[in-house]
């Protein structure tokens, strides 16, 4: 008998509750900072065909780096060439159809009385993959083999049991192999975890009906897009945004959208974009793909899930060999910046068509810091983490300060957890003061962190972006404030750093100064109530000269 809307909907919450707790046995059997604390991994289900029925309460661009995964094991191995107790490995964003190396993704094929029926899988951000920089994240970087160990889809797990030549010949190109390894061990379990859980499923469920069932919940989400998608204005809508640099020699990079929507369907066109360029600032059509998704689905459809039903009314073209369609060998390691930006030309084409749902350009900037070296302790360490800025105003509220923002929504490191773990001490924390774009509802605070390396030489790489192009303003509304990097030496000098610092040496008489980009404001300057600047005055958040310049005599004179 066909399932009935109760029964599909029981069914895809008995798949979220799996992937949701997949999801936090990863996190917590981790080893590295970056997952277990800052919760840089995710996890989905897919079907037999590998298509995305459920996906985990995780990061919106993990879904591109998993989102062809399980098609392209199928479409190498078959379904005939594919076991029980399999789990095959990849982080390739040309021959795995992943986003960058960091990102490692393991999926492991679900049977049933010899059945093929469903996959899971997860993915988590290793802190370092190898390459000509620790953390393989710096600026810098001009070929994809510059940056890490590329991994196709291979078996990781045969029989239900590791392949230990293939995760010894991973762990001898990564720096800190025993970090690795632990966390390598922690996505297989976390895996092995969601088998029993569906093993379990199959005692109410049969493979048919989670067949049908999947179908369902896959169809619901493309009704749910398609019903909102109609909602917006029928019409044609362009944006072009820029970002800063790409860590080499090019400038002002391009990032162009046409946007078409007629009716239940819209298509996203990203002709005019730059070529792909010599840093790793490109992105793969999957990472292309996500963002245009998550940007589409916060649109339409914020509440809804995630699946692959989400792709059947959107449509994307881009020109091959572009900065947000790259081709080999392109380098990929900062395609996060890439795809924020993609997110940020989306939503200021949308402006005019949704003004109340659009926000003002956030942070955009997925600011990331890494630092590695040899600690008192005689131990070498790599740590990477991104840090959060504003997020932009909007039509009823100001933005928030501080936070991710968009398809990186990874957690802060609490410096307690950083200085437990690390030999860095975080000398500030703190909101970057004027960094929130005027406007009658204010845009979000960006954030400064202060790190010194503790009795030793540290190495430092980072990418910034927003330093240049500043996060703009909506209707009225002023710019956020910029992005920047320093070595800020105990004489008082003070090394201003490009946006892609790569593999520099920060002596013990110096500190890491990086502060990350605030948000635009939303609406004119002159519409902010008496009540928000009163509120401005008193949160220390602000100079009166910055209040008095944005805001003018009735800021600072109450």
């Amino acid at each position: 008998m066909a399932l009935n809307a109760i029964e599909v909907e029981l069914l895809r919450n008995n798949l979220g509750g799996i992937c949701d707790e997949m999801y936090a046995a990863l996190m917590k059997s981790a080893y590295s900072t970056n997952i277990k604390e800052r919760h840089d991994h995710s996890t989905v289900i897919f079907d037999a065909a590998g298509r995305v029925v459920v996906q985990g309460d995780s990061l919106p661009l993990h879904l591109a780096s998993m989102l062809g995964l399980a098609e392209v094991v199928l479409e190498q191995r078959g379904r005939d060439g594919i076991q029980p107790g399999d789990m095959f490995i990849s982080n390739d964003p040309f021959v795995g159809r992943g986003s960058h190396l960091p990102d490692v993704a393991i999926l492991a094929p679900v049977f049933h009385a010899g059945e093929l029926v469903l996959f899971v899988s997860n993915i988590a951000h290793h802190a370092d993959i190898g390459g000509m920089s620790p953390g393989s994240m710096a600026g810098g970087m001009t070929e994809i083999f510059q940056e890490g160990l590329r991994i196709p889809p291979v078996r990781v797990c045969r029989d239900g049991e590791i392949v230990e030549d293939i995760l010894s010949m991973v762990l001898l190109n990564v720096r800190v192999p025993e970090e690795r390894r632990g966390d390598y061990m922690a996505q297989i379990a976390a895996n092995r975890l969601g088998l029993r859980r569906l093993e379990e499923l199959f005692q109410r469920w049969s493979p048919e009906d989670i067949e049908a069932g999947a179908q369902k919940i896959i169809d619901a989400v493309a009704r749910r897009m398609r019903t909102g998608i109609a909602e917006i204005p029928d019409g044609r809508y362009a944006f072009t945004d820029y970002l800063d640099d790409d860590g080499m020699s090019t400038r002002d990079i391009a990032i162009a959208v046409t946007i078409t929507k007629s009716g239940e369907e819209i298509h996203f066109d990203f002709d005019g974009s730059a070529p792909q360029v010599q840093g790793n600032m490109n992105n793969s059509y999957a990472g292309l793909q996500a963002s245009v998704l998550y940007a589409l689905k916060v649109l339409v459809d914020p509440d809804g899930p995630t699946n692959h039903g989400m792709l059947e009314p959107v449509t994307i073209t881009a020109p091959e060999a572009t900065v947000v369609n790259a081709v080999f060998p392109a380098a990929t390691a900062a395609r996060a910046q890439t795809a924020q930006r993609i997110v940020d030309a989306i939503f200021g084409a949308m402006a005019d068509a949704l003004p109340e749902r659009i926000i003002a350009a956030g942070n955009g900037a997925n600011g990331c810091a890494t630092f590695s070296g040899v600690g008192p302790d005689g131990k070498y360490y790599v740590y990477l983490e991104t840090i959060g800025g504003g997020a932009g105003g909007r039509a009823y509220r100001d933005g928030n300060d501080g936070i991710q923002v968009h398809i990186t929504n990874t957690s802060n490191l609490p410096i307690e957890a950083l200085e437990n773990e690390y030999p860095l001490l975080v000398e500030r924390y703190e909101l970057v003061e004027d960094s929130g774009g005027a406007g009658r509802h204010r845009g979000g605070m960006g954030l400064r962190r202060v790190y010194r390396g503790i009795d030793h030489q540290l190495t430092f790489s980072g990418q910034n972006e927003r330093g240049v192009h500043p996060p703009w303003g909506l209707f009225g509304g002023g710019p956020g404030g910029k992005g920047r990097m320093e070595i800020v030496h105990d004489d008082g000098r003070r090394d201003v750093l490009a946006g892609k610092p790569s593999s520099l040496d920060v002596p013990e008489s110096a500190v890491v100064w990086v502060e990350t980009p605030g948000a635009g404001g939303y609406g004119p300057a002159a519409e902010r109530s008496a009540e928000a600047l009163q509120v401005d005055r008193e949160s220390g958040k602000f100079t009166e000269g910055y209040l008095a310049e944005a805001y003018g005599p009735r800021a600072v004179d109450g």
